[in-house]
């Protein structure tokens, strides 16, 4: 499993057609801080090699590496990846806020990628997950060295599956620990550490989130009434067949259901892996459990154009005041 994530990880470079102007920053000097910024740049994006992250591979993006910012007073967007993901897996959506004009970053949560699997099923995700965008809130605003050209009173969240779990902890949400407790089964894991008594981590949140997309998130711990308390609004994306780590759909067309408010809800008719970047010919061949979408024909490729230019438009609504 782990060598198919990172062949995952290793194509990336590869998918979808490069930014027009995304500028990147590569975040890898703390190992709690490891990912990158896209944002506005008026130079050409290059391939940008991150170098070895397996024994066997390795891996770059597209961007104009270490480009002057272009542009002040700009949102920051934050992105949170889902279950053993990793920083990159929304390159696209994020070079497509880039050449919009947002400044959007990412990072591993530790123990939960696709090369650290130490934290993945253990309860202490569901702090530690938060908490990871809380500190890179703080890095982005107080030491990253162009934090001169964020406004911090314009900033927004993206998460996927289980990042989009945790943006509604960050926006307000309890867990239904309980709940989860009642249906799940397993002898490892957060299951067995919840029939076991282990108390959950007292949630996180951060009121700094001025307004979110939330993208076929992790629908186990939510419920109606724990969503209620969500005042932040947010752009909510699910798909209609569902897949690893969200079931067959009907669960997140629950949440659907439950949300407050009127917020503005897609349903995609596909799978969950739809709304990871769009697969180059070698990661379709080499991986086609997380390329082969449902049902068969859907163009994941014709998907993220609309996909992209929506959380583009709800963003520029939210945070920049207006269409563009």
């Amino acid at each position: 499993m782990r060598r198919t994530l990172w062949a995952f990880a290793i194509t990336l470079c590869c998918l979808g057609p490069p930014a027009k102007a995304a500028g990147i920053q590569l975040l890898d000097s703390d190992p709690a801080l490891s990912g990158a910024v896209w944002y506005p740049c008026a130079a050409k994006p290059t391939p940008v090699a991150l170098g070895k992250l397996s024994v066997d591979a390795d891996f770059g993006l597209m961007g104009a590496k270490d480009c002057p910012v272009s542009g002040t007073k700009l949102p920051l967007i934050v992105l949170s990846h889902g279950r053993g993901g990793f920083f990159g897996q929304h390159h696209d959506t994020a070079e497509a806020l880039a050449d919009a004009g947002f400044i959007i970053a990412a990072i591993n949560h530790p123990g939960d990628t696709a090369g650290d699997a130490s934290r993945r099923d253990a309860l202490s995700v569901w702090g530690s997950r938060p908490a990871d965008i809380v500190r890179l809130i703080d890095f982005m605003l107080k030491d990253w060295k162009d934090r001169a050209a964020i406004d911090p009173a314009k900033i927004g969240f993206f998460g996927f599956s289980l990042g989009g779990a945790t943006g509604f902890v960050l926006m307000g949400t309890r867990p239904d620990f309980a709940r989860v407790a009642s249906l799940c089964k397993e002898t490892t894991g957060a299951c067995a550490e919840l029939h076991s008594g282990v108390t959950p981590p007292e949630p996180i949140q951060d009121a700094r989130i001025r307004t979110a997309v939330i993208v076929d998130p992790a629908p186990g711990t939510l419920t109606r009434e724990n969503l209620a308390v969500v005042k932040v609004p947010f752009q909510f994306w699910r798909s209609q067949f569902g897949g690893p780590g969200v079931g067959d759909g009907s669960g997140t067309a629950r949440v659907a259901d439950g949300l407050p408010g009127k917020p503005e809800i897609h349903v995609v008719p596909a799978g969950h892996y739809a709304f990871l970047a769009p697969c180059s010919a070698e990661l379709a061949a080499a991986i086609p459990r997380i390329c082969t979408d449902t049902p068969p024909g859907f163009d994941r490729a014709a998907f993220h154009r609309e996909f992209n230019a929506a959380v583009v438009k709800y963003f520029h609504e939210q945070l920049a005041g207006g269409d563009q």
